[in-house]
């Protein structure tokens, strides 16, 4: 069984964008290479231009978990860190993927994915 992917949803909150999208680069430039790290996207609320989220999208739960408890988490996530959206009663959510359907998968798999 392949393992099964994971996002991770990071929410932040800031009048800044500029600073917002400033701060996603430096933190994307710092994890490129990050084994496990599939990609990572910055989106931005249609109802509240001050509410952002980062998703990334890992290959499995045991590379998401060996990054968050390594020495270069920490540094890598600190441009970011700023703009955490306290608001929340978490800043981030974790994902682990049931099911996909893409363009390059047209056909389920024996599970129905």
């Amino acid at each position: 069984m392949t393992p099964a992917a994971v996002e991770v949803v990071l929410y932040h909150l800031s009048d800044d964008e500029g600073r917002v999208i400033a701060a996603y680069h430096e933190a994307s430039r710092r994890m490129r290479g990050t084994p496990g790290l599939v990609d990572n996207r910055l989106l931005t609320s249609k109802a509240d231009p001050r509410s952002y989220v980062v998703v990334s999208r890992w290959t499995d739960w045991e590379s998401f978990i060996a990054w968050e408890g390594g020495a270069t988490h920490k540094g890598q996530t600190a441009p970011l860190r700023p703009f955490r959206d306290g608001e929340r009663d978490r800043s981030f959510e974790i994902f682990t993927e049931l099911a996909r359907y893409d363009e390059e998968r047209r056909e389920p798999d024996a599970k129905g994915n």
